[in-house]
């Protein structure tokens, strides 16, 4: 009989985590969990510890006697109070969980704090479920040049059905993608209409539940410019060769076109479940993980252009893939800074992606003065990070706010 794959779980008091962690109790004959690394939830975190019985736990924040005190408070509850896990607290928690040497490391983390743990596993050798898309679309060709051939399998859901489509032919025979897109929750409306839009409204995705950032990122379609990025560095389609169209059901996930005019469409529930086991069991499936398209009822699928002028966030990304280097890093993390603006009423809907592409342009125009690196090589961890600190500062000094030394959270949320 095989042995578990033993898997650590990044972010594992997150969306994508938690869903994750519900898969493997599912499956025990197939996974143990070795590792897990959280933020802010420490009360769930032990939670989580206690009941895979961990060997290593990481936490972001706190302090080791904290969260050693939580775990044994749970496990004493639990009648296992001799369960005593390896604790790391700190910033750099999530790469020592990420570098453990797990069978399988799920990257669930939500930002471009992804990065380090995501070389981290794939310098260990370690297969990389990636749901934290941020990590490879800032620090690209790093990433590509620490993975070896099939080590990161995609955990978005777009970018898991083009994975499991492109079993249907060879490279050579691809000629392009695409990505599907539910619209978010202001499909069909013009950029007029938008600029009075809330943070309620923004955060009512029609179809998931997800963090903040992440849902608002798929009401300016920021989320979608992020994953044309993401499906280029995984699949070395070339960015013309890379479509998105609006399906409002996002029951097709994405789709494959090949030289013969052949489409293949992978299709399922709106929901994250399958994108994460094939993450955990790549290239096997696992049994009943959803329930499947019901295809004795009578429905309807549409797809729709998308609109580049109230939603210029891909066109943007684009754009910004296309310059490689730094300007990934410079678009996500305007981003971020951005949208927790916006939450915190300093700044309009629409100013969202106005600010991103003030900022990227600044960065062009040598407004920051490292733009080192390319698709081509050259790029460092350090200038990734410092265009990453760049653009955090010049958004916030655009926007009108004070300087600050909060880093993204350790939490993630759905792809």
């Amino acid at each position: 009989m095989t042995s578990p794959r033993t898997v650590a779980v990044l972010g594992s008091t997150g969306s994508i985590g938690t869903q994750a962690l519900d898969v493997i109790a599912r499956n025990p004959d197939r996974f143990r969990v070795t590792a897990l690394a959280a933020g802010a939830n420490l009360d769930l975190l032990a939670e989580q510890a206690v009941a895979f019985e961990v060997d290593l736990v990481a936490a972001a924040v706190g302090t080791h006697e904290a969260v050693a005190e939580a775990i044994g408070a749970y496990a004493a509850r639990a009648g296992r109070a001799a369960y005593r896990p390896q604790v790391v607290v700190g910033p750099g928690a999530a790469v020592t969980a990420a570098g453990s040497g797990a069978d399988v490391v799920l990257n669930g983390i939500t930002g471009s704090i992804g990065l380090r743990p995501t070389l981290a596993a794939l310098v260990q050798g370690s297969t990389l479920a990636l749901a934290n898309k941020e990590s490879l679309i800032v620090g690209g060709p790093l990433v590509k040049a620490a993975a070896r051939p099939g080590q990161i399998v995609p955990v978005d859901s777009e970018h898991s059905a083009i994975a499991q489509s492109l079993r249907g032919g060879r490279a050579d025979e691809v000629r392009r993608l695409v990505l599907t897109a539910s619209g978010g929750p202001f499909r069909g409306r013009g950029r007029d209409s938008l600029q009075a839009v809330t943070p309620a409204e923004a955060l009512a995705h029609p179809n998931f539940s997800m963090g903040r950032v992440i849902t608002t990122n798929s009401a300016t379609l920021v989320n979608k410019g992020l994953e044309v990025i993401e499906a280029h560095l995984l699949f070395d389609v070339p960015y013309d060769r890379i479509d998105v169209v609006v399906h409002p059901q996002q029951l097709i996930h994405s789709m494959v076109e090949f030289v013969d005019g052949s489409t293949i469409a992978q299709a399922g529930p709106p929901r994250m479940l399958v994108p994460i086991a094939l993450g955990l069991s790549w290239p096997d499936r696992l049994a009943d993980i959803d329930v499947p398209v019901d295809w004795t009822r009578a429905q309807t699928w549409d797809f729709e252009p998308l609109d580049d002028d109230a939603f210029p966030a891909v066109r943007l990304a684009r754009q910004v893939g296309v310059a490689g280097g730094t300007f990934p890093a410079v678009y996500n993390a305007a981003n971020e800074v951005a949208v927790d603006a916006f939450h915190d009423g300093h700044l309009a809907f629409l100013g969202i992606v106005d600010t991103i592409e003030g900022v990227v342009s600044e960065h062009a125009a040598g407004g920051h003065g490292d733009t080192a690196g390319s698709e081509t090589g050259g790029l460092s961890v350090d200038d990734v990070m410092r265009a990453d600190a760049w653009a955090r500062a010049r958004a916030r000094k655009v926007l009108g706010l004070p300087a600050t030394d909060a880093d993204p959270t350790l939490d993630g949320g759905a792809a």
